[in-house]
């Protein structure tokens, strides 16, 4: 079994280039917040996911390691990014010494991430897809350019905190936002529906139900 672990992922010098870029990328054409604070909160998030699900260390490991290298792809374009990423990683994430019937994980896992083209293809995708979805949050917005006239700032800017809880027993992945006036689950569900109803179908596959709230208010049954 590979030794390389989610330290050697994160400390590669070539991987945090390719985070770099593509986060500048999707700044310069008014994009949230893709960089480390995004990439690593869908890494820790993937990985709990599946540690909470009991899954095999290894396996919590690499949705680790995926959810960090997930957004690559944004250097190249922001259409398609989850191909491109793949297609990036793929001999980069070989250098590095993992085995690769891992690469191979990890790589489907990120070339399926995205809604527009993305299916739930293993655990690790489920988790990756799952984490990536489902961060809305302040945090995202880039302070600097924020515009209360674009709905992704907005809805971004009014989610305040996020609270998932995952139960083993009874297999239900939740998630609660915090939510103040500055937008409304309207304007949200005008951008996140598709990429919660594949949130659903990843909870799914990992034989879940997803749920979904909005301070304290379920809204999906």
């Amino acid at each position: 079994m590979s030794k390389i672990t989610f330290a050697d992922i994160k400390a590669n010098e070539n991987i945090k280039v390719l985070i770099h870029h593509s986060n500048m990328c999707l700044e310069a054409i008014g994009y949230t917040d893709h960089g480390p604070r995004h990439v690593g909160y869908v890494s820790k998030i993937a990985s709990n996911i599946l540690t909470e699900l009991g899954f095999d260390a290894r396996r919590c490991e690499l949705a680790r390691i995926a959810g960090w290298v997930h957004d690559v792809g944004n250097m190249v374009n922001r259409n398609n990014h989850g191909l491109s990423a793949a297609n990036i990683l793929f001999p980069l994430l070989l250098d590095t010494g993992l085995d690769i019937d891992e690469v191979c994980d990890i790589c489907s896992a990120v070339g399926n991430h995205e809604e527009q083209t993305g299916k739930t293809v293993s655990d690790i995708s489920a988790a990756l897809i799952i984490a990536d979805k489902v961060d809305a949050h302040k945090a995202r917005v880039r302070l600097k350019k924020y515009n209360p006239e674009d709905i992704h700032d907005r809805v971004n800017f009014s989610i305040k905190n996020t609270n998932m809880t995952i139960d083993k027993k009874s297999r239900v992945i939740a998630l609660d936002y915090s939510m103040d006036k500055t937008s409304s689950i309207t304007e949200f569900l005008e951008i996140y529906l598709k990429r919660m109803r594949m949130c659903e179908e990843a909870a799914k596959f990992l034989g879940c139900t997803f749920s979904l709230s909005f301070n304290g208010v379920r809204i999906n049954m």
